[in-house]
């Protein structure tokens, strides 16, 4: 079994829930997806992080973040495995809003300007939070190479990136995991 079947099972079994949920984009839904409980299982996180740096070989990626609270622990995931592969990667952090303290930093993180960069996210509705992470490192001259995703719900994220000339390549749709 490879690691993306692997994360399929693991994804189905623990990160899944059905019901009535309002979602933050304010859409109702059947169902769920929870990506942190994933992204906080020692398994689920390996194999995300090792997936995602096979989504960036050979794409001169310097630099991979996205908003918080979702992105943190694949980032830094991300960046440990890129590590042991012996490739050079830094992770950011985009914060909500400015920090009201110190620097005032709106990200954190050792990211250059005009650096290449993916943004992470962990599932995927309209887009509006990858977007807000694009939104916080244009100022700095960043590239974004392409926003990842664990999970796409296919509600409009990938038509909006596509419209921004952004690539988007998440790990599963909806559909792919039976949703």
């Amino acid at each position: 079994m490879n690691n993306r079947e692997r994360l399929k099972e693991l994804f189905l079994a623990k990160a899944v829930k059905f019901g009535d949920f309002t979602l933050s984009s304010g859409q109702k839904s059947n169902y769920y997806i929870n990506g942190k409980y994933l992204a906080l299982d020692s398994e689920g996180l390996a194999l995300m992080a090792q997936i995602i740096l096979d989504k960036i070989d050979g794409r001169r990626v310097e630099a991979v973040g996205g908003l918080t609270l979702g992105a943190d622990p694949i980032i830094g995931a991300v960046i440990a495995f890129a590590h042991l592969r012996g490739i050079a990667l830094d992770g950011f952090i985009v914060r909500k809003e400015p920090k009201g303290h110190g620097t005032r930093s709106l990200i954190e993180g050792p990211l250059k300007d005009g650096a290449r960069v993916a943004i992470i996210e962990d599932v995927t509705t309209t887009g509006t939070s990858a977007l807000k992470a694009v939104e916080a490192v244009r100022p700095l001259g960043c590239e974004v190479v392409k926003i990842i995703s664990l999970v796409d719900r296919r509600q409009g994220a990938a038509e909006k990136f596509a419209g921004f000339g952004y690539e988007f390549d998440p790990i599963f749709t909806k559909e792919e995991l039976g949703l």
